[in-house]
């Protein structure tokens, strides 16, 4: 099992080290191909960030390991909220000014959702994950439609694009991508290894392990942000990440193969996932037209329900 967490903390380290090397080539070749700054924010920088999930949840459900798949996903969802965005509240305040919350938030708590609708009959079946991967095109399409209009999305527009000639632009968004999916084999290698010999699902290890692992970039997005004093950007870092994970990772893993779940899916891990998504809401609207803020009381109680979540299913995989 040593060599297992060998492969998981390698994996981990490359995984992270490649993301960012792919979103640096990738975003470059963009601009040196005349890519608006708007586009390589939303569609560049967005799918990079959350190249680490859509890479091993695909892996792994090629493998045939579907609670890797899905629990990547919604354990990074969780974490996203619970872990990053509560400890980053702890940090400082998260103060909201933009329309990030009411543009974006109702259409998270509308895709999260949605989310459930595969999950009732117990199998996510490729016609639903084209369904979600559709509309995530047509998200993307309406977004790139709207900043383009207004020229006013400071997720976007602010992204700057690192200064790299052609061709080793080209060379790290090609290496990247390659070292992308070899550190995800051994992620998915190892973590598999690791359910095995503890006697847990590997829903438990892509819900806990691989998805602190994989919500790395978003934690360091969102710390960069606050120290920066660009509050949008990190809870619409956050926002942006759990509609892609929603709807592009698990659309990319049904597509790869249909996909049956376990039922604490459904009845525990979107039903945690769920409450977050409004408790963030409840936490970051303010009435009277009072500034929106998430406060370090809120980071607090949102950092308690991720140790809570994250013993119960230690414990509940241990006692299994």
């Amino acid at each position: 099992m040593l060599l297992a967490f060998i492969a998981i903390i390698g994996g981990l380290i490359l995984l992270m080290w490649s993301a960012d090397r792919f979103i640096d080539g990738a975003a470059a070749t963009a601009g040196h191909l005349g890519m608006p700054p708007l586009l390589i924010g939303l569609i560049v920088v967005g799918f990079g960030t959350s190249a680490p999930e859509m890479m091993v949840s695909a892996l792994a459900s090629l493998n045939n390991n579907p609670g890797i798949a899905l629990g990547n996903a919604f354990g990074s969802n969780i974490t996203n909220i619970a872990l990053i965005l509560g400890t980053t509240a702890l940090i400082a305040p998260i103060l909201v000014t933009s329309t990030v919350l009411k543009r974006e938030a109702p259409i998270l708590i509308a895709i999260t959702l949605l989310s459930v609708w595969p999950l009732v009959d117990g199998q996510v079946t490729s016609q639903e994950a084209w369904t979600l991967l559709a509309i995530f095109a047509f998200y993307l399409g309406w977004t790139t439609y709207n900043g383009m209009k207004s020229d006013a999305d400071s997720l976007s527009v602010n992204v700057k694009v690192p200064e790299l000639g052609r061709g080793i632009a080209v060379f790290w968004m090609v290496a990247g991508l390659i070292l992308l999916v070899i550190s995800s084999r051994f992620l998915v290698w190892g973590a598999v290894e690791v359910a095995t010999a503890l006697g847990v699902s590997d829903l438990i290890i892509g819900l806990t392990i691989v998805a602190i692992g994989t919500s790395l970039p978003e934690f360091a997005s969102s710390i960069a942000a606050i120290r920066k004093n660009e509050h949008d950007l990190a809870i619409g870092n956050i926002i942006g990440s759990n509609i892609f994970n929603t709807l592009v990772v698990v659309g990319i893993a049904g597509a790869i193969h249909p996909i049956t779940l376990e039922p604490e899916l459904l009845t525990r891990d979107w039903s945690v996932m769920m409450g977050l998504t409004l408790l963030l809401m409840l936490f970051a609207f303010r009435p009277n037209n009072r500034p929106n803020r998430i406060n370090r009381v809120h980071g607090g109680i949102f950092l308690a329900c991720y140790i809570g979540y994250t013993t119960y299913l230690i414990y509940s995989g241990f006692s299994a």
